[in-house]
């Protein structure tokens, strides 16, 4: 898998974060009053269930955040499926920043892993159709760069990072606007060049209307997969079609096989449980 790394920066301080967050002022009172300044160890981290690993920069990062002579060894990479029991990562040094880095670290792992594995399960459970899963911007505030990435690590693509990087027209906007064509034009001359336009649309009414304009693409919400296959029909390749709304991993298959695009869940985000991961010393 062709994963782009996360920019270090962003992992560096999504890492400080994290360890400020847990040594407050005070730092590590169990680690700094139970484990020798020298004391040395020897570790792993292993998954206790199937499923797909993402985060290991920012495992790696969390211990390296706390003493550089950490050694962090990967037994897999970012996006590779992995089975209870296996070993993730290797690691070796001082045993105070192994101890205090851990909880950070599997943290992190964790839900992001989480998120890769269940991206996967979907990824899955439309293979041989044309259509691809896409994540939304139901993320955790402040993580959403990272949960997006762990998407990408599970095989699905990721829609607009926020809200200034594509304009999405969703029922609000259109009634705010005034209507479904008001909201359009509004848009077509409020935005750049560069700047792609997605318009909601909830019946095969107003999906016609919508397609008397130039539209990049068009989200189709809440509809059966009858009514979905029509929409495909009306559009006719001439906007890229997203089905939303109602999908789960029973319902997905058949959405897929209507003919859409891109199919956007929600719940690869904000509902995907952590993966079982333990670090664990050698004895």
């Amino acid at each position: 898998m062709n994963l782009p790394r996360l920019p270090n920066a962003l992992v560096a301080r999504a890492v400080a974060d994290a360890l400020a967050e847990d040594l407050g002022l005070a730092g590590d009172l169990t680690t700094d009053a139970t484990v020798d300044a020298d004391a040395m160890a020897y570790t792993v981290i292993a998954s206790r269930q199937d499923g797909v690993v993402a985060g290991l920069d920012l495992a790696q990062a969390a211990f390296a955040a706390l003493d550089s002579r950490v050694d962090f060894v990967r037994c897999a990479s970012d996006g590779a499926p992995v089975a209870a029991g296996e070993v993730v990562a290797k690691i070796s040094g001082p045993a105070r920043a192994i101890l205090t880095g851990e909880r950070v670290a599997l943290n992190y792992m964790g839900r992001l892993s989480g998120i890769a594995t269940l991206t996967r399960r979907y990824v899955d459970a439309i293979a041989a159709t044309e259509a691809a899963i896409v994540d939304t911007r139901k993320t955790t505030p402040g993580l959403r760069a990272l949960e997006k990435y762990a998407v990408r690590c599970g095989g699905g693509q990721n829609h607009r990072t926020g809200l200034f990087d594509a304009i999405l027209i969703k029922d609000n906007h259109i009634v705010a606007a005034g209507g479904v064509e008001p909201a359009i034009a509004r848009a077509r001359a409020y935005a750049g060049h560069m700047v792609k336009i997605e318009i909601e649309v909830d019946t095969l009414d107003q999906l016609t209307l919508v397609m008397k304009h130039k539209i990049d693409a068009v989200l189709l919400d809440n509809m059966t997969p009858g009514t979905l296959t029509e929409a495909v029909r009306v559009v006719a390749r001439r906007a890229i079609t997203e089905a939303s709304g109602g999908v789960n991993l029973t319902t997905v298959r058949a959405i897929a096989e209507t003919g859409v695009d891109l199919i956007s869940v929600g719940a690869l985000t904000h509902s995907a449980p952590v993966l079982d991961l333990g670090l664990d010393f050698n004895r």
